[in-house]
This record gives C-alpha cells, sequence and structure tokens, in this order.
C-alpha cells in the first residue's frame, strides 16, 4: 500500500509547508492568456494531465492553467507539495477528474482556504464499478479513455468556467463546440481502426486496469492486466502471474502493453515467460497521464491516436 503525503501529514503541517514555500517566493508555473474580467484571466488550477489539456481547450486565451500533476507522473502515488497549496490558494476554479483518483486533494483545498468552484469532470459520466476494495469505491477513475466521456468532462468544464467568467461565457462555448467535434472525429477515427481487427485478434493484456472505459466503447476482449487493479501500488502474487501467463497462452493474445508511466519490468519478464511481444518504450500506451511536450502523447487527442495505433498495429500483425 502506498502512503501519500495527504494521508500522512496533517492539515497543519501542509500549511506550514505552503507558509515556507510563499516565504521563498517560490510559485507554480501557468500557462497565460487574458480574460475581459477586469482584464485579467480566470486562473485555473488542474489536477491531472488530462483535465489540464481539456481545460486549456476550453479556456483558451482567457484563462491560466496551473497543471499539478506532471507528465508520466503516477497520479495514483501522488505527493501534494507546498506549491500546490499555494496555486490552489490563488485559485479561481479548481477542476479535478473526480472518482477517487485524487484523494490528496480534499486535505490540499482546506490547507489552501479555497472556496472558489471546484469542478468534478466526471460528473454525469457512467462510471464502471470498482472491485469492492477500499482503494477502488469510488469505482475506476479512468473515465478520459472514452472520448464520449472526454465529451462530458469538457462540458463540466466549460459551465464552470462561464459561470465564474459570464464575460467571456460566449468564448468558453465556441471552444467547446470546437473541441466537441474533434473528440467526435477522434471516436470515428478509433471505431473504424479497430473495426479492421479480426474479432478474434481483438484481446487486450495491459499493464494494469486504466482501459476499461475503452475496452467496453470499442468492444474489445479484456484478458488480464500485470496489476490487477486501477490502483497501480498493487501487485501480483506468484499464482496470479502464472495464471495470466497460461491465460495468455490459451487465449493466443499476441502482445502484453505497457505504460508511459509505469516500469515495464515485470511486463517484460510475464511476456518472455508467455513468448508474446511487449509493447514498451516509444511504444508503450499513455495510460494514467499524457506524455511530455513533443511525444507521441502530449495532447489527449494525440494519446488516444497513438494508444489505437499501437494496439492496432501489435492485434493486426498478429492476424496476418
Amino acid at each position: 500500500m502506498r502512503s501519500p503525503l495527504a494521508r500522512s501529514l496533517p492539515v497543519a503541517a501542509l500549511v506550514v509547508m505552503f507558509a515556507a514555500a510563499c516565504g521563498s517566493g517560490t510559485s507554480p508555473t501557468a500557462s497565460s492568456g487574458t480574460s475581459s474580467t477586469g482584464g485579467s484571466p480566470l486562473k485555473v488550477v488542474a489536477t491531472t494531465t488530462q483535465v489540464a489539456d481539456f481545460a486549456r481547450n476550453i479556456g483558451g486565451d482567457k484563462v491560466s492553467v496551473t497543471q499539478i500533476l506532471k507528465p508520466n507522473v503516477d497520479p495514483h502515488d501522488y505527493e501534494p507539495s507546498p506549491a500546490d497549496i499555494q496555486a490552489i490558494s490563488e485559485a479561481d476554479v479548481v477542476v479535478k477528474n473526480g472518482v477517487g483518483l485524487e484523494r490528496w486533494l480534499d486535505q490540499v483545498i482546506s490547507a489552501a482556504g479555497f472556496s472558489g468552484t471546484i469542478v468534478d469532470t466526471s460528473q454525469g459520466v457512467s462510471i464502471r464499478q470498482g472491485n469492492g476494495s477500499d482503494e477502488e469505491a469510488a469505482g475506476d477513475p479512468h473515465i478520459w479513455h472514452n472520448p464520449m466521456n472526454a465529451k462530458i468532462m469538457a462540458t463540466n468544464i466549460e459551465k464552470a468556467f462561464a459561470t465564474a467568467d459570464a464575460a467571456d461565457a460566449s468564448a468558453y462555448q465556441a471552444n467547446l463546440s470546437a473541441y466537441s467535434t474533434k473528440l467526435d472525429a477522434l471516436d470515428a477515427d478509433i471505431t473504424g481502426k479497430i473495426d479492421a481487427i479480426p474479432a478474434d485478434q481483438r484481446k487486450l493484456v495491459t499493464n494494469h486496469d486504466a482501459f476499461g472505459y475503452y475496452i467496453d466503447r470499442y468492444k474489445l476482449t479484456f484478458v488480464g492486466s500485470i496489476i490487477p487493479s486501477f490502483d497501480t501500488s498493487a501487485e501480483l502474487s506468484a499464482k496470479q502471474i502464472a495464471d495470466l501467463v497460461a491465460k495468455i497462452r490459451a487465449t493466443g493474445v499476441p502482445a502484453i502493453f505497457s505504460e508511459s508511466s509505469l516500469p515495464p519490468k515485470t511486463a517484460e519478464a510475464i511476456g518472455r515467460e508467455a513468448g508474446v511481444k511487449v509493447e514498451a518504450g516509444e511504444d508503450s500506451l499513455y495510460g494514467d497521464t499524457l506524455g511530455p511536450e513533443g511525444s507521441a502523447g502530449a495532447t489527449y487527442l494525440q494519446m488516444e491516436e497513438h494508444n489505437t495505433d499501437t494496439i492496432v498495429s501489435a492485434l493486426k500483425g498478429s492476424a496476418t
């Protein structure tokens, strides 16, 4: 089990750390814009790489977005910093993924004394159930892997921005319309590519259970995962590893897909034992996080296209 800072430190300690950070003059970086509200941009803090990308697309030059989680940083193991508290204390709007992904956020918001708008982008999304454990009580948090869910998330952001900055509401609405069109095109493109894979080859083994919404949307068969949980801190037992290897062999799965934010060592070991290819390194999937600027997963649209192309290449190749 991991022990995030938000669990191990009381609010008072976080406040002390926050005060020290303010005294040192440090401040988080942000992408700036201009808003007609007082001539300054709407100050937005977004927790994850995905919701930060949505916020930038919806806000455009009317918002200044501070992104807490950095590319290729596992959100399940994140430990908040004094700079996070400072950014939230200065924000007009805080945008979160929801579904229990940011278990550290409530305490950070309390320490920051934030009283503005909190946007739970998961509102209105049909949530997949967890396995009954405390870690998965809220359900599967990886909602963004279905572009139709991404449309709901973006809409929730637009509503909050338009409420907080009514003078620029029309700009947010126009940005949402344009971005929704791109999400529809992405969904159609993924559907076409997955449909081109023979039905009996649409089988997926991933590093952890991050792709359930994608699998459901595009009608793939989930065979298993290296980490049998929505949470990356869980581990396979020796028996579970043996069972997964046997299942991979029995079902004819051609590849195991690692993830950009997770070490591929266990996946590679299982791949060797099962005699299948492991898609790792630059060919791995972007599961919990976007990639850095310039990578194949730098934006949400790029991430989903890259993931799809990687999956299709591996699975279609097995049918030739």
